[in-house]
C-alpha cells in the first residue's frame, strides 16, 4: 500500500509536470460604451485574467491623465480582480501624431509623446508592455521610402528605450499585415528592428491577424523568434473573435506551449457583433478548449 508521504510526493510531481495555464487577457475596446470600471468587470466576468488597454479609451489625451486619474484606473483593475497587461495602438490619440512623417517637428512631437505614454504605462502597473501597432501613425507617407520610415522608427526607439528601461516598460514592435501598414510586415522585419535597437526594453510580439505576409509555417516562425515574442494577440484573419473563422489556432498554441511561453495571450478583435460580452466569452471558451486538448 502506498504511504501518505508517497502519495503527496507523487501528487506534487504530477502537478509540476502539468504545464502552467496560458494567461488570457482581452483588449479594452471589446466593451464599447462602458466606463473603465465596467470594462474591467466585464473582462473578469467573461473569463479573462488580464486587461490590455487602448489608450484612446482613456480620453483624447491619455498621457495628460492626472495622478489621481491614474490611481483610479489602478484601483478599478484591482477591485475587479484583473491584472494589467499594458497599452496597445498607443498613438491613436491625440490626433496629429506620426512617427515617420517628413515633417521633423511632427516627428519630434510624436516621439516626445511616446515618452509620456511610457510614463503612463509604467504608472498603471509593473511589467507593462506597449504594443507599437499604430499603422497609420508609423507607415511611410508623403513620398518617404519604407526603408527611411523603418530607419526613423529604429532611431526613435533607440532614443526612448533607456527611459522605457528605467520605467520597467517593454515596447513591442508589432508586425502589421501589408494592407494595414507598408512597413514592418513580418516577424523577421520586426526582429531586425529589435536587434538593431539592442535594448531589453524593445522586443516584438506575435499577432495571428497580421500573419498574411509570412511565408514560413507559423509554428516554425514561433520557434524561430520565441526569444523575442513577449506578447501574443489572438483574432481571426478578418478581425473577428477566435473560433468564429478558420484560422489554425491549435498549432499556434501548441508551438507556444512547447516553447514554454509565459506571456499573455490577448484577444484583440475588431468586430464586436453580437455584443462585446458574447464575443469575449465565446473567445475565452474557444481558447481554453484548445488549451485543454494540448
Amino acid at each position: 500500500m502506498m504511504r501518505r508521504r508517497d502519495v503527496l510526493v507523487s501528487g506534487a510531481a504530477a502537478a509540476l509536470a502539468r504545464p502552467r495555464p496560458f494567461r488570457l487577457a482581452i483588449c479594452s475596446e471589446t466593451f464599447p460604451g462602458l466606463p473603465f470600471e465596467g470594462i474591467c468587470e466585464a473582462a473578469r466576468r467573461t473569463g479573462y485574467g488580464g486587461i490590455e488597454i487602448d489608450p484612446s479609451n482613456l480620453g483624447d489625451d491619455p498621457a495628460a491623465l492626472t495622478s489621481a486619474e491614474r490611481a483610479r484606473l489602478r484601483a478599478a483593475m484591482k477591485n475587479a480582480g484583473i491584472a494589467y497587461c499594458g497599452l496597445h495602438s498607443f498613438l491613436k490619440a491625440p490626433k496629429g501624431l506620426h512617427l515617420t512623417t517628413p515633417d521633423e517637428a511632427v516627428r519630434k512631437r510624436t516621439w516626445e509623446y511616446v515618452v509620456r505614454l511610457i510614463d503612463l504605462a509604467g504608472d498603471l502597473g509593473p511589467g507593462a508592455v506597449m504594443v507599437l501597432g499604430s499603422g497609420r501613425q508609423r507607415q511611410a507617407i508623403e513620398g518617404v521610402a519604407p526603408r527611411v520610415a523603418v530607419a526613423r522608427i529604429t532611431e526613435g526607439l533607440t532614443r526612448v528605450a533607456p527611459h522605457a528601461e528605467r520605467r520597467g516598460v517593454t515596447i513591442l514592435v508589432e508586425p502589421l499585415a501589408p494592407h494595414l501598414c507598408n512597413v514592418i510586415s513580418t516577424m523577421a522585419e520586426a526582429v531586425a528592428v529589435v536587434e538593431q535597437v539592442g535594448s531589453p526594453a524593445v522586443q516584438s510580439m506575435f499577432d495571428t491577424h497580421n500573419t498574411t505576409a509570412e511565408t514560413e509555417p507559423l509554428p516554425a516562425l514561433i520557434r524561430r523568434h520565441i526569444r523575442r515574442i513577449r506578447h501574443v494577440h489572438l483574432n481571426e484573419l478578418d478581425g473577428r473573435y477566435p473560433g468564429s473563422g478558420a484560422f489554425p489556432f491549435e498549432p499556434v498554441l501548441r508551438a507556444l506551449r512547447d516553447a514554454d511561453y509565459g506571456g499573455w495571450l490577448s484577444v484583440e478583435v475588431f468586430d464586436f457583433k453580437p455584443d462585446g460580452e458574447t464575443v469575449a466569452r465565446r473567445a475565452a471558451e474557444f481558447v481554453r478548449g484548445i488549451e485543454a486538448g494540448l
